[in-house]
């Protein structure tokens, strides 16, 4: 339970990595939601399946653990056994701004004791694939929300912390957070921005932690030396699970906190 009644606490982790972030994520998440005191549990999922994707009992699997709410990105598309889940299950998102006619919803919205919460997801166009305006996308998402809900959580996937700063401050006050994934390194900005929205260009990833962006480094590093098209793989070491605690004011929807978390873990 949140801390008072007019309050409510959403958790938020990073991208999970592989079968080492998943199995920390279940080992880990029920304990961080109580340390936390979170109502409700936001984590993007899109790198679960050895780093591409996510398949159908991995989200079966971070439900379980505690998840209420799966965030997807660019690799959403690469398990195609997944598709079809995107249709049926309301609770698993991909990135609103795909052009229409495409499987799966962007957006979700839950009660949590008694207050109606929407989680969006969009991705960035710097530097990715080339889809539709997120800027744009989610302007239109938040009028349409306007009387349903005063909270609204976004999932900002994209490459450029230009970008993403540029996003977060033109949705300044008017949604309650702003979490920016996909890069895999958590960024050391997390705050209140001036009109009452929580800000982190990154979260940050739960993966592996000697690792380049959660993959074995030595392929990373003779990919670059050789300039082949060398194919990552999840390093297998330690993990480290990054994310951010947002504490919300019901009636106005403004975050009054946002605590970054980076937990290692044993398992």
């Amino acid at each position: 339970m949140a801390e008072s009644k007019d309050t409510i606490t959403a958790l938020f982790l990073g991208d999970v990595i592989g079968q080492a972030g998943a199995r920390a994520v279940f080992a880990r998440l029920k304990q961080m939601t109580r340390s936390v005191s979170a109502d409700l549990v936001v984590i993007n999922g899109e790198n679960a399946a050895e780093g591409f994707g996510v398949t159908v009992d991995g989200v079966s699997a971070l439900f379980d653990a505690g998840a209420s709410i799966i965030t997807t990105g660019n690799h959403i598309w690469q398990q195609r056994e997944v598709l079809s889940l995107l249709d049926s299950e309301p609770r698993l998102l991909r990135p609103a701004n795909y052009p229409p006619g495409i499987p799966g919803h962007g957006q979700a919205v839950l009660e949590v004791r008694g207050v109606k919460v929407a989680v969006l997801n969009l991705q960035g166009r710097s530097r990715m694939p080339a889809i539709d305006c997120p800027f744009r996308k989610a302007t239109d998402m938040i009028r349409a929300l306007e009387r349903e809900t005063r909270i609204v959580l976004i999932d900002f996937h994209a490459e450029a912390t230009d970008e993403k700063e540029a996003f977060g401050q033109h949705l300044d006050g008017s949604v309650s957070a702003v979490v920016g994934t996909h890069t895999h390194v958590a960024t050391s900005d997390a705050r209140i921005l001036p009109k009452g929205t929580a800000y982190q260009t990154d979260l940050g990833a739960c993966g592996p932690a000697e690792s380049v962006i959660g993959f074995v480094p030595q392929i990373s590093i003779q990919r670059a030396l050789t300039q082949l098209p060398l194919k990552n793989e999840v390093s297998g070491n330690q993990v480290v699970l990054h994310g951010a605690a947002v504490k919300i004011d019901v009636d106005t929807g403004k975050a009054l906190a946002i605590t970054p978390i980076v937990e290692t873990s044993f398992f």
